[in-house]
């Protein structure tokens, strides 16, 4: 028979192993693209609620229910924590556009919407295609595809995760020179 106490360890293991991993999950994401601020800060607190969970575990972990408890809180824990790093969306993404058409009204539109743009002429296996490139923050790719599918229903569309980046259209601007623009005359 299973007591009260070893019940609420096991809960308490599921969902802390759910966080932990969530956290870990989250941060080795972070890493890959090269954040190093966040990453080291999430690694820590990744790192404290393991050690609690970890000391939990091997005091309670003496049947076939805990390990499977700790192990679907592992698995959830992956799950939560990819669920997590969508909704967060840092960084940035390469988009690859392949349109069927060589003139393309889609870069003209992008441009409006205030994306970077680069438009290079190509051949594909069917004849000339439009080849649009934009680098857009993570979590406007969505609009960026959906403007897609209603100008270029048939394009088709890679997306890469971007480590760094450097200069370019949407580089970051500084409290300064937003600050400095406001008082720049207009040409």
């Amino acid at each position: 028979m299973v007591s009260s106490g070893e019940i609420a360890s096991m809960v308490f293991i599921f969902f802390a192993r759910i966080i932990d991993v969530s956290l870990g999950t989250t941060r080795i994401i972070l890493v890959s693209r090269g954040n190093r601020y966040l990453a080291p800060l999430i690694g820590f607190f990744e790192v404290f609620v393991w050690i609690t969970v970890i000391s939990t575990a091997i005091r309670s972990l003496n049947t076939w229910g805990g390990y499977i408890v700790y192990a679907g809180g592992f698995a959830m824990g992956n799950y939560v924590g990819m669920l997590l790093e969508a909704k967060i969306g840092i960084g940035y993404q390469n988009l690859r556009i392949i349109t069927s058409k060589v003139v393309s009204a889609l870069p003209m539109v992008l441009r409006e919407e205030g994306y970077g743009v680069t438009a290079v002429n190509g051949q594909g296996l069917a004849g000339p295609v439009n080849i649009i490139y934009t680098v857009v923050p993570k979590k406007k790719v969505e609009k960026v595809i959906e403007i897609v599918k209603m100008f270029e229903p048939k394009a088709f569309v890679t997306i890469e995760d971007i480590k760094e980046r450097y200069a370019g259209f949407i580089e970051r601007r500084s409290m300064f020179s937003s600050i400095s623009s406001l008082f720049q005359k207009k040409r």
